[in-house]
């Protein structure tokens, strides 16, 4: 297995669902991080199964592999961005974003989706660290059990300004859980270039025995900001090139490109990210080996 590109729907808001994977699928992408958000996929409207079957269906028209992400900003409350998070003082709030998280990945079963992504939150001010660590281990309790019944592994995102904001914060995630089979990683290309000690592409290496999704944009050195393509400071050659060879580690999922806060130029960023990165990647090998 090689690199397989995917493009995120976060870009693409402007766009309804249907057009924004036919845009996608004709611009020749592998799949699509499909965000569940009030304008694709709503995960709190009527008829949930309903609309999954259906998309499902669009996505094996167009031959599109898919990851769920749960990175919308305002899904469950309307005033409060990426709120409640995991790490919400009130149970109650906690349990509203343990619950979207359950509904996620029965979505992406119906799917035949590779991965959910999603991501710790922010430790709310006057928490302490040991406290949010207990709050977030155990909201994720029922979503990792419900992984595991439907064989779709939760795929937590280290974030920048987070409780898990770096791949260490991810291995102590996992050591806190016990450690259990469906607990993966999504690596953001652009955090690594962000936060990391290590190079994006030694983080890519590193992390390969975990990996279930991928992110993947520029990004500038201390600097959360998703950039497109030459727009920041990574060097995307070899990123690429270990990317390509996660496949031989066990890496089915895709690599998706995201940038957020760029729907308003989405169909466009879409063809050129996608040119980019194939520019870029190391040439695919031919079955005798030679490059093709």
């Amino acid at each position: 297995m090689t690199l397989r590109l995917g493009y995120g729907t976060n870009g693409l808001t402007d766009l309804r669902l249907d057009d924004a994977l036919a845009l996608l699928a004709d611009l020749g992408y592998d799949g699509v991080g499909l965000t569940l958000d009030h304008m694709h996929l709503d995960p709190m409207a009527p008829d949930l199964a309903a609309r999954t079957r259906r998309t499902a269906a669009r996505l094996g028209e167009l031959g599109l592999g898919v990851t769920v992400e749960t990175g919308a900003r305002y899904v469950l409350d309307p005033r409060r961005k990426h709120g409640p998070s995991l790490l919400d003082p009130d149970p109650e709030a906690r349990a509203a974003r343990t619950a979207l998280l359950v509904r996620a990945v029965d979505v992406a079963a119906d799917l035949g989706a590779h991965a959910v992504h999603c991501f710790s939150g922010v430790l709310p001010p006057g928490t302490d660290p040991d406290t949010g660590w207990q709050r977030l281990t155990g909201a994720l309790a029922p979503v990792l059990e419900a992984a595991a019944r439907a064989g779709v592994p939760l795929a937590v995102e280290p974030e920048p300004g987070h409780l898990v904001a770096r791949l260490d914060d991810f291995h102590r995630l996992r050591a806190r859980c016990g450690r259990p089979d469906p607990l993966g990683l999504t690596l953001d290309i652009g955090h690594c270039q962000c936060l990391e000690t290590e190079s994006p592409a030694d983080c890519v290496r590193a992390a390969a025995p975990w990996l279930r999704h991928v992110q993947i944009e520029d990004m500038r050195r201390g600097v959360h900001e998703h950039l497109p393509f030459g727009d920041g400071e990574i060097d995307f050659p070899p990123v690429l090139d270990a990317l390509d060879a996660l496949g031989a580690a066990g890496y089915l999922g895709l690599t998706v490109v995201e940038l957020p806060r760029h729907s308003h130029a989405g169909p466009e960023l879409a063809r050129t990210s996608l040119d980019f990165l194939n520019k870029h990647r190391p040439p695919r090998a031919t079955a005798e080996g030679s490059p093709s």
